[in-house]
């Protein structure tokens, strides 16, 4: 009879917590620290690819199909792959708009906000920059965010949620100023990025970036521009190059030999590169990456 009572209160539990689906690593890491027992977090995409063209497999349809919540990113990064799995779920409960749909991005200031959308200026975010993430204190809006639509989810452990974040805010806050001791004492300030991934981890902490391998976003460097780009790096004292693990590394690597600057691969997102399997984690490697 205990183990009876047991069991069919084990099984009570798992199926009472909310089943929550993220599209990206880092919002998974923020809504396992606010739902913590209450929820079960599944991450759509893999951290090795790019963030951009995530392939929409039948499986992910019906992870969305059995969803509660659904926490995406927004600012369009999704715009390349989620709709159709979102199509095919049929899952009134996470369409746009309802309840259990939650876009981070509504709760970040977005930066790179294009004057003009043209497809003459490459892939380009009519939103903003969509990878706010990249910044630490993204995580302080973003799981406000996430404890405030899990508590209008289920109700009736709100107040569970709200003090799981109140702890993780607490300790986070402790993170920040640590991480910000750390980057005020690094020197070295010039870079030239692949792509317009790492601006708000730059801005955050006073970093000049001046120009980008990709001559517009989603096209590929041609000789003459990679050529632009050495002269640039030299003429500007540039100290580093930051590459992301989902681009082709053959120009930046030598653009870095030609110039004499240092070449680092930086994750986008936790789990990307080895040693990022926490928020803590991930912050931390680009620090010491940037710092070194």
């Amino acid at each position: 009879m205990k183990f009876l009572l047991f069991l069919m209160l084990t099984l009570a539990s798992v199926y009472a917590s909310l089943n929550v689906q993220t599209t990206y690593t880092s919002l998974g890491e923020i809504a396992k620290k606010v739902g913590g027992d209450k929820v079960s977090v599944n991450v759509l995409a893999n951290p090795h690819y790019d963030p951009h063209f995530i392939v929409p497999k039948p499986s992910l349809i019906s992870k969305l199909r059995r969803a509660d919540v659904l926490i995406i990113n927004g600012a369009g990064l999704e715009l390349g792959w989620l709709p159709p799995l979102l199509k095919g779920a049929h899952n009134g409960k996470i369409r746009p708009g309802a309840k259990g749909f939650i876009d981070v991005s509504n709760a970040i200031k977005l930066q790179n906000i294009p004057a003009t959308v043209s497809r003459a200026f490459g892939d380009v975010h009519s939103q903003g920059n969509p990878h706010y993430m990249l910044d630490p204190y993204s995580v302080i809006p973003a799981a406000r965010l996430i404890a405030s639509k899990l508590s209008a989810v289920d109700e009736s452990n709100a107040e569970y949620y709200h003090e799981n974040l109140d702890k993780f805010l607490k300790n986070w806050k402790i993170y920040l100023k640590g991480l910000d001791t750390k980057m005020r004492g690094c020197k070295e300030k010039n870079v030239v990025q692949y792509h317009e991934l790492f601006n708000y981890f730059l801005n955050r902490y006073q970093y000049k970036s001046y120009g980008n391998i990709e001559p517009l976003p989603g096209v590929s460097p041609s000789s003459k521009h990679t050529l632009a780009l050495i002269n640039t790096i030299q003429s500007k004292k540039v100290n580093m190059i930051l590459q992301d693990v989902y681009h082709n590394q053959k120009t930046a690597k030598f653009i870095a030999q030609k110039a004499g600057v240092k070449f680092l691969i930086l994750p986008h997102d936790v789990g990307a590169v080895d040693k990022t399997d926490s928020l803590e984690k991930f912050y931390t490697v680009i620090s010491n990456k940037i710092c070194q």
